[in-house]
């Protein structure tokens, strides 16, 4: 079939703002025990009882491993400038310590070097959550001394691949690391402990900024920063409950990552919240995190709505929500980005996730996700409203290329703009990878200099 007009209300990009797709190491590789991988916290969580809807694993997800070339060759017909992805550091270092595996490095050198070949930049990931779980037995991010593994690993990856790799990230979404794998327990490894999370969070920024200064000292030529998960925070209504809840879950969510990155603290009203699990800080530690970097990335999916009620449920108030349960809510991106530009002095930024998961149907070979399509189209055009105030953007990214492994929804949720069947790995263009690759085009074709100022709907 042809691929869907592209809404006609979305303006032009500039030529050089930069149009990708997004994967994760653990969510689409699989071979989880080959060729001298070593386990990572996600290997071991999901074999624990109940903690994966489904009782899936990563073990063999989407077969990426074994069918690198093909999913490249995919990747190209789709006209991105640009694919992220993350190194699965026990595949190229099984214990997190020691010994290198030259398989493991091996495999990221064809990845490159195909990306490369096929005319696509690489953004590379060193953390997508995937931590060797040799290190998780010696207190994982909780541990200080993780802090200087994760910039030896950094350094060994950048020495390898880094005259290739146009921009590396350090860490991808430190919030989810902290606060769902050691506050809630909900993701790998599985802890319930506010003052083990905020631990982690500080070590995760301290790791980030001691590998950006350790890989300037290296020489490394390639484009550094960091992935956050952001959003809007709102009061469900105008009471005083309500109004602090939302201040105290952005301060948590935004600010307790954004303070330290760009303004050398913590934000006072969370530490005194924290009180005693509030975390433990050598002299200089600040000035580290704060090392000045080239980018940030963030990933948006929804805004939140903070209720002294409990869980604020959108899909109880009237409002479209994803097969994730969350709120459609396209505008919440512009509005993120004009607060990140007026509260910080920040780099340019790119869009390095954003996409649904919908219940979506194969059939006869098709897959017609006009919600994920129009999702996509809205925020693309978020964006621009963004920019068009004033906001330095240089990219967006769509999460995620593949179905995948969902993390503890398992294979259940489908992000991908591509259909993956799982028992057989065929893949098939959804219409909106068809919908984004005419988009693409057809913005190639322009090759306008700036954007074109278009009302939209």
């Amino acid at each position: 079939m042809n691929a869907p007009p592209p809404n006609d209300l979305l303006p032009e990009f500039p030529a050089d703002f930069v149009w990708g797709v997004a994967t994760s190491a653990f969510q689409i590789e699989g071979a989880a025990r080959e060729d001298g991988k070593g386990p990572s916290i996600w290997d071991e969580f999901c074999r624990k009882p109940g903690v994966i809807a489904d009782h899936s694993t990563g073990d063999v997800a989407c077969d990426h491993y074994h069918r690198l070339d093909a999913d490249l060759d995919l990747i190209a017909s789709l006209g991105v400038d640009a694919y992220r992805f993350s190194v699965s550091w026990p595949r190229v270092q099984p214990h997190g310590v020691g010994a290198w595996n030259e398989p493991g490095l091996a495999f990221y050198e064809r990845l490159v070097d195909g990306l490369l070949a096929r005319g696509i930049k690489p953004y590379l990931t060193l953390n997508h959550w995937d931590l060797p779980a040799a290190l998780q037995a010696s207190g994982g991010w909780g541990n200080r001394d993780t802090v200087y593994r994760f910039v030896d690993y950094a350094t060994q990856v950048a020495a390898r691949l880094g005259d290739r790799i146009t921009a590396i990230t350090t860490h991808n979404e430190p919030w989810v690391m902290a606060c769902l794998g050691h506050e809630t327990g909900e993701f790998a490894p599985g802890i319930k402990d506010r003052a083990v999370a905020t631990q982690v969070s500080h070590h995760l920024l301290l790791s980030h900024g001691l590998a950006l200064q350790a890989l300037r000292a290296q020489g490394c030529t390639s484009r550094l920063g960091i992935v956050l998960n952001l959003a809007p925070v709102v009061a469900a209504t105008q009471s005083a409950e309500d109004q602090a809840i939302a201040r105290l879950k952005d301060g948590r969510l935004v600010r307790w990552y954004m303070d330290p990155l760009f303004k050398q603290a913590y934000p006072a009203d969370i530490l005194e919240f924290l009180g005693r699990d509030a975390p433990r800080m050598e002299a200089g530690d600040l000035r580290d995190i704060a090392t000045p970097m080239d980018f940030l990335g963030v990933n948006y999916y929804s805004r939140r709505v903070a209720s002294a009620a409990g869980h604020w449920d959108p899909h109880a108030h009237g409002k479209p929500v994803t097969d994730m349960g969350w709120e459609v809510y396209p505008q919440g991106l512009t509005e993120l980005l004009l607060r990140l530009d007026h509260d910080y002095a920040l780099p340019p930024m790119y869009i390095t996730e954003n996409g649904a998961a919908f219940k979506d149907q194969l059939l006869a070979g098709q897959v017609h996700d006009d919600l994920r399509r129009d999702y996509i189209s809205r925020h693309i055009a978020a964006v621009a409203d963004a920019m068009r105030q004033g906001v330095r953007m240089q990219g967006y990214m769509v999460w995620s290329l593949l179905d995948n492994f969902e993390w503890a929804s398992g294979y259940a949720k489908r992000f991908g703009i591509v259909h993956v069947d799982y028992a057989t790995q065929q893949r098939t263009l959804k219409d909106s990878a068809l919908w984004y690759r005419e988009f693409l085009r057809q913005q190639k074709a322009k090759q306008m200099p700036g954007l074109v100022s278009l009302e939209r709907a």
